[in-house]
């Protein structure tokens, strides 16, 4: 009699149990969801304004021909940034006439609304490359920006990608010979190249649980690259050291750090073998906020060849950039998860260092900007 009480208890527990997961029950948590509230008690300094005012060297506003310019000031003000660079003075046209009126029309639009504030660069439209007149026609277009006001010129990473092919349909390399008098060019001018090759080199990796980029390639599968596609990432970046190699006197900005501010020792090495590239830092803070002592080490080691930049423009996102660089805060999220699920610590860069790295260094390099905005 007892047994039979004794199983009849049991299975009305197990029938309730299987009842109340039937309406509530547990499911694995997956990574996308999981998002805990960090329990650490540790102070914060979260700067909505630069320290000093910046140039933003790596920016983007395609509308700046008919654009109001006045609110975007604001904007930049409001976090305390000096110049902002708009590197899409051309847009996506692919007709050089229709890139001109889009590039004169942005330029006449800030010597109205801005002109101490907005500087503007100018692009290369591959429509026709490989034709014989197109290098020759590259080559005055650019002069003629330049006088028109452009002060720089901005490589986009469609070079080297498939994306941008020759007459013949082939794939045209990040180190073309017909590209070469462009970027000699830029040197006879004094102008820099700001140029993006490549992407974060996670991406041509499999796919799986050892990919620090799965959930990035997961919510954006279109950043995913084949081993090939449309070559290898040590294939592309070697096409873009030997452009900085072949033309010394030409000064290139490195967009992103060159991809290596996830290997500073790496970027270390090639910025003692390329002493006309300099980098900047636009959507890589995550990578260096986590490493704060090594990030340190090399702001300090090359701090006059470093400048800030940004990349999208999303202004609330600023705050984070100002953080790691400006403070010693510690176990700090990143603004987006996707990027970078890890947390970050500050940089705490001395004065002298952010001063390089927010203006000096590309007052430097970039001719006609107004030093009146700046502190010594």
């Amino acid at each position: 009699m007892k047994k039979i009480v004794f199983l009849a208890l049991t299975l009305g527990v197990v029938q309730g149990a299987l009842a109340q997961g039937s309406t509530n029950p547990e499911q694995p948590l997956g990574f996308e969801e999981y998002d805990p509230v960090s329990t650490l008690k540790v102070e914060d300094h979260v700067p909505k304004r630069a320290k000093f005012p910046f140039i933003d060297v790596h920016n983007h506003q395609y509308r700046m021909a008919e654009q109001d310019l006045k609110y975007l000031v604001a904007q930049m003000d409001s976090m305390n940034m000096g110049i902002m660079v708009n590197l899409s003075g051309r847009g996506w046209y692919q007709e050089w006439n229709e890139g001109t009126a889009h590039l004169n029309g942005a330029l006449s639009n800030v010597i109205k609304n801005g002109p101490k504030r907005i500087a503007v660069f100018t692009n290369l439209q591959f429509k026709g490359f490989g034709e014989s007149s197109w290098t020759a026609n590259a080559v005055k277009q650019l002069e003629e920006d330049v006088k028109m006001g452009a002060k720089g010129l901005k490589i986009y990473k469609s070079l080297g990608f498939s994306g941008i092919k020759d007459d013949k349909g082939n794939r045209v390399a990040v180190n073309d010979p017909r590209l070469d008098p462009v970027w000699a060019k830029c040197g006879e001018l004094g102008i820099p190249v700001l140029i993006h090759t490549a992407d974060v080199p996670s991406f041509w990796d499999p796919l799986d649980r050892y990919n620090e980029r799965w959930l990035e390639l997961k919510t954006h599968p279109n950043r995913k690259r084949g081993a090939k596609d449309p070559a290898p990432f040590e294939d592309l970046i070697g096409e873009q050291h030997d452009v900085f190699r072949k033309h010394p006197k030409t000064t290139f900005v490195n967009a992103h750090m060159g991809w290596y501010a996830n290997d500073l020792r790496k970027l270390d090495s090639l910025m003692q073998v390329f002493p006309n590239m300099y980098v900047e830092i636009g959507a890589v803070i995550a990578e260096l906020g986590r490493q704060p002592r090594s990030g340190k080490k090399f702001f300090d080691k090359w701090q006059d060849r470093v400048l800030f930049g940004k990349d999208s423009w999303v202004p609330a996102e600023y705050v984070t950039y100002f953080r790691v660089l400006e403070t010693e805060d510690e176990y700090f999220p990143y603004h987006k998860k996707y990027h970078a699920f890890w947390r970050m610590y500050g940089l705490g860069l001395s004065d002298e260092v952010l001063k390089k790295l927010y203006y000096k260094n590309a007052l430097k390099i970039i001719p006609g900007l107004d030093k009146s905005l700046f502190p010594n």
